[in-house]
């Protein structure tokens, strides 16, 4: 009853209930949530404190931003229910819905532009973090020398991982948003003759393949600009077969702010039990996790497999 009291207080506010509604679309900071709602950041951050302290939600500090998701499922899922169920399509909703379009279409843009305007070194923007061929050798590691079947490399900017993976592969796919990107990975792959790797345009939370079209999937240095990582995730593993594997390539978490905004990067590196929450919400078990220290940054590799069929457990390295 205690807890039943907790939830219904910190929902009997119009403000709050749009917030509510909001996070169930995607994880906002702090401010995006500001600009939708027309409120100011400290008056949004008293609505937020109130839906935390009842579970509805949770924060997660980011550098200089403050990051705002829906609290576990089994507290949040029954409210959404009945928000579904009394809905009727107010005029603060469909408000809401614009502005936050908005928000989605400030960040795309954002990033769109940077990626355009740095394809062509968009490989030694990479070198900078950290040195490429330890990443590359632990990543050959990780996925063995066995045959991988069918590729998809998601968010392939210049194909580098069709380079290195395409030859283990039956057939290999690389999918980007940026056309200047995959004409630069064309030109790539046809100097490498890769007759068995194809590139096309497309989102990654949209992959143009089937459920279950795919033996293995890799994200490589992507996740970091994604605007919903789980989603991103969730999309990947959607498409691998049963006992087929995800390999992702990012950032620990660290506070180098200026990736931000001078290179776009919506997130500041990962922790572990953010991508392992991510793994198992998408089905996903993990099979090794692996820290390369050196360089400005830290680099983490995180490989999980479907499950479905058996699979080793964790191992950290």
């Amino acid at each position: 009853m205690v807890q039943a009291l907790a939830i219904f207080r910190a929902l009997a506010d119009s403000t709050r209930l749009r917030i509510v509604a909001l996070l169930r679309s995607m994880e906002l900071s702090v401010g995006e949530l500001a600009q939708v709602l027309g409120q100011s950041q400290p008056r949004v951050s008293r609505h937020v404190k109130i839906l935390c302290d009842a579970g509805l939600a949770e924060r997660r500090k980011e550098g200089s931003w403050v990051f705002v998701a829906l609290g576990v499922q089994a507290k949040v899922q029954p409210i959404l229910a009945a928000l579904d169920s009394w809905s009727e399509g107010d005029h603060w909703t469909i408000a809401d819905e614009a502005r936050l379009a908005a928000v989605r279409a400030d960040r795309a843009s954002a990033a769109a532009d940077w990626f355009e305007s740095n394809a062509g070194e968009w490989d030694a923007i990479r070198s900078l973090h950290v040195a490429e061929s330890e990443v590359e050798a632990a990543m050959a590691k990780a996925l063995g020398d066995a045959p991988l079947g069918s590729l998809v490399d998601i968010g392939t900017g210049t194909g580098r991982m069709l380079e290195l993976f395409a030859p283990l592969a039956r057939n290999a796919l690389g999918i980007d948003r940026s056309s200047e990107m995959l004409r630069l990975a064309r030109a790539k792959l046809s100097e490498r003759g890769l007759a068995n790797a194809e590139l096309r345009q497309a989102d990654l939370y949209a992959l143009p393949l089937p459920d279950g079209g795919a033996d293995a999937a890799i994200l490589h240095h992507v996740l970091h600009f994604a605007q919903q990582p789980g989603a991103a995730i969730g999309e990947a593993a959607r498409v691998l077969s049963d006992g087929g594997r995800l390999l992702i390539v990012d950032f620990a978490p660290h506070d180098r702010e200026e990736l931000r905004s001078r290179d776009a990067h919506t997130r500041l590196g990962f922790s572990d039990e953010q991508i392992l929450g991510w793994f198992a919400g998408a089905g996903l078990a993990p099979v090794q996790v692996e820290t390369l220290e050196g360089g400005e940054l830290t680099v983490k590799l995180w490989l999980g497999r479907k499950t479905g069929s058996e699979s080793k457990e964790v191992k950290a390295a």
